[in-house]
């Protein structure tokens, strides 16, 4: 990288348990967002940390284009608010709860993955509601300004 030449840019994506939203939505985005943007999801909680996404999410995905079978789910920690320029929240109340762990932090920017709205979390229902999801945020990864 010259010194002229700006960073790549480092998103970090989270939901509550990176097992639905957040995988998909870092996929999305690596396949949508500009070149150089390097892209991780994570969860707020460890419940399915080291656990592969979840089944219907990995199927709605599939008819997308993608492939979540390699996905192994992560707990959100300060290094990784570190890495990151940027953190997406699938929701309004994850996005209090990283603005609490950010504390005081100069750095990265926190904001809704959609803008002024959640991503509603399929967690506890139907394939429908996965697949609306799926769709969700495949139209909102083209659409974002990172």
């Amino acid at each position: 990288m010259s010194a002229g030449q700006p960073r790549s840019r480092r998103v970090l994506v989270v939901c509550l348990g990176n097992h639905c939203r957040s995988p998909l939505a870092a996929a999305a985005l690596a396949r949508h967002g500009p070149p150089g943007t390097e892209v991780r999801s994570a969860g707020l909680a460890g419940k399915h940390q080291g656990r592969p996404a979840h089944p219907a999410m990995i199927e709605a995905a599939a008819v997308l284009g993608y492939d979540l079978a390699g996905h192994l789910g992560a707990q959100v920690t300060s290094q990784m608010l570190d890495w990151a320029d940027l953190v997406l929240a699938m929701d309004s109340a994850v996005l209090a709860e990283l603005r609490r762990l950010a504390g005081d932090r100069a750095s990265p920017e926190l904001r809704l993955y959609l803008e002024g709205r959640d991503v509603p979390d399929p967690w506890g229902k139907d394939a429908c509601a996965f697949t609306a999801c799926a769709r969700l945020i495949e139209e909102a990864a083209r659409q974002q300004a990172l």
